[in-house]
């Protein structure tokens, strides 16, 4: 049995080798080159002295670069609420739908990943333009209330290039990361539970709050976490719908980089999101312990 699980342990080792080679050559260690670039300063054109200064994260807290932080973080928690609204239905509908149906659904949830998020985003550019086709609707609703009133000519919603666009743009990438794990967590759930509050003479809304909001509450706090950190590091989203006052910390980044070839600046900038993203999943882990020793008291 011991000489076994040596040879499994060995035979585990060479199979995680190749991978662990390639995560460490082509991810730890560029990494660890931009986090040692944030400690530096620009020398020239292209040149970086890396000299352990703090400078870089000193000018990162600035008022200026601060509020587009702090507003990326509330633009990312409204993505996360709305992408909550709307999933938690969609994803008891999906627990409580048909075995046939309810694949269907799953595959329709899932679609949207095979496709590129570039393509999506131009598709909801031909939405949400001026010419686009809600305007075009509105437009011929319009119309036929003048035939009956008399009525000024249609103005567009001017929906591109504003924060509205943003975030509708950020809900549409991010919906289905609510989705999954919410079904996941709301799939598992004991419907003789339901059933029983629903018998004691609980109403479907008192039984939705009081049952199946606590127990789906793991599925609920990783669909947050999962929602809430591509969205505060999203760039193409607000990049492409977005005005010159919509743009969010990544675009930023991506400024200090190709723009500005501040590299230092824009490493500083980076893992302050990073630092931020540990920080959300410190916060769910600790939530998570405290309610797991809530249970067990």
């Amino acid at each position: 049995m011991e000489q076994s699980w040596k040879q499994a342990k060995s035979v585990f080792a060479a199979a995680l080798s190749a991978p662990l080679v390639w995560l460490v050559l082509f991810f730890l260690v560029p990494l660890a080159i931009v986090w040692a670039y944030s400690f530096g300063h620009n020398e020239g054109l292209t040149q970086i002295a890396i000299t352990g200064t703090f400078k870089n994260y000193a000018r990162a807290i600035e008022p200026l670069y601060l509020k587009i932080f702090l507003k990326s973080a509330w633009m990312a928690a409204l993505t996360t609420f709305l992408c909550l609204v709307i999933g938690f239905p969609v994803a008891l509908a999906i627990t409580f739908a048909s075995q046939k149906a309810k694949t269907w659904l799953l595959l329709l949830i899932m679609l949207p990943f095979w496709t590129n998020l570039l393509i999506r985003t131009y598709a909801l550019i031909a939405v949400l333009r001026n010419e686009g086709y809600i305007n075009k609707g509105l437009e011929a609703i319009w119309t036929l209330a003048a035939k009956i009133m008399p009525l000024q000519p249609f103005q567009p919603l001017e929906m591109m290039h504003t924060n509205f666009a943003v975030v509708v743009g950020l809900v549409y990438v991010h919906l289905p990361f609510m989705v999954l794990p919410l079904y996941s967590a709301l799939d598992r759930l004991d419907k003789s539970l339901l059933e029983a509050s629903l018998d004691l003479g609980a109403g479907h809304m008192r039984t939705l709050f009081k049952v199946v909001v606590p127990l789906a509450l793991p599925g609920i706090a990783s669909g947050v976490l999962i929602t809430f950190i591509p969205a505060l590091g999203a760039y193409l989203t607000p990049d492409l719908l977005g005005g010159p006052d919509s743009q969010m910390i990544a675009n930023v980044i991506e400024r200090q980089f190709k723009r500005a070839n501040d590299w230092p600046f824009g490493a500083a900038l980076s893992f302050l999101l990073m630092y931020l993203t540990f920080v959300a999943i410190a916060v769910q882990a600790l939530l998570a312990r405290g309610k797991k020793g809530g249970e067990r008291a």
